[in-house]
């Protein structure tokens, strides 16, 4: 069994900045640090340092060979990701002293995917492989029915939510990995035990995950529902917490652990990731897990 990562990479240009710019007003900035991201990115990134072998799919434009670098570097397979003519997908952040942020998002090359890419990509696995999507990149649709008709298993993190999952036929997903914001979104109920049954009810064969932050996360597979509490570190940047959750469970899934090992897997990593700065540098490696390496340990 393999995982296909097909999703986005994105530079973040991020300016340190006295207050959020206003309507009409304009600010110096400190600095700027760029940096490697984007959810698809940051979940592969995750999926290799769990220990998982992980392939990439993608588009980059032609600034872009730093984000496949950072691939090459965390040891994800980036022979599936292409540079396009134009600009990669970046986001321009400003964060104030507060520590608030504002985040402007281009798709760039990241909704430049094209059917006949798709193809070429969902040709090199097999039947059972594992796809992990999320919904920062074009063709959402196309690319799960496509790998519906390989018999692979679906895995779908629905953020951001938005009209274009409208288009996506949710019945061929397998997994569903989403936060309680998102879960929200998706069924109109808040508490999280009604947003489980929704989805049970809305998706009677996929299993759930619904992480609920400082709560914990739930997994739903039919009528059984497993509860993790979350382990309590002091948080610095929350940033990579999900999507390093993400890759850690379905880095269980890969190795066969039961949901509940899973669960506590994926609690302890993002644990970690919480307790240090940025997204990608962020993301603990399996070593790092197993010897429970946060200040207060895990």
């Amino acid at each position: 069994m393999r995982v296909l990562c097909f999703g986005s990479l994105n530079l973040d240009y991020v300016y340190p900045v006295d207050h959020i710019v206003r309507l009409g007003e304009t600010e110096s900035s400190s600095g700027v640090n760029v940096n490697c991201g984007g959810k698809g990115l940051n979940q592969s990134v995750a999926l290799a340092r769990a220990g998982v072998p992980v392939w990439h799919a993608g588009l980059v434009g032609s600034e872009g060979q730093p984000l496949i670098d950072k691939c090459v570097q965390n040891g994800v397979n980036a022979e599936h990701v292409h540079m396009i003519e134009g600009r990669s997908g970046h986001t321009i952040i400003q964060v104030d002293k507060e520590g608030n942020n504002s985040i402007l998002l281009f798709g760039g090359a990241n909704m430049c995917i094209t059917e006949e890419f798709i193809d070429e990509v969902i040709s090199d696995f097999e039947k059972d492989d594992i796809i992990l999507l999320q919904n920062e990149i074009n063709l959402l649709d196309i690319i799960i029915e496509k790998a519906y008709e390989k018999g692979m298993k679906i895995v779908l993190n629905p953020s951001p939510f938005n009209e274009s999952l409208e288009k996506c036929n949710l019945n061929k997903i397998s997994y569903f990995i989403l936060n309680e914001i998102e879960g929200e979104q998706m069924t109109g109920i808040k508490e999280p035990e009604g947003i489980l049954e929704e989805m049970r009810k809305r998706y009677p064969l996929a299993k759930v995950v619904l992480t609920l932050g400082e709560e914990g996360s739930l997994y739903q597979c039919g009528k059984d529902i497993y509860r993790q509490s979350a382990y309590k570190v002091k948080a610095v940047d929350t940033t990579a917490a999900g999507d390093t959750f993400t890759g850690y469970f379905i880095s269980a899934v890969i190795k066969g652990m039961k949901p509940e090992e899973g669960l506590d897997l994926a609690a302890k990593a993002s644990a970690i990731a919480v307790t240090r700065q940025g997204a990608l540098d962020s993301v603990p490696t399996i070593d790092e897990v197993s010897r429970g390496q946060t200040p207060e340990g895990v």
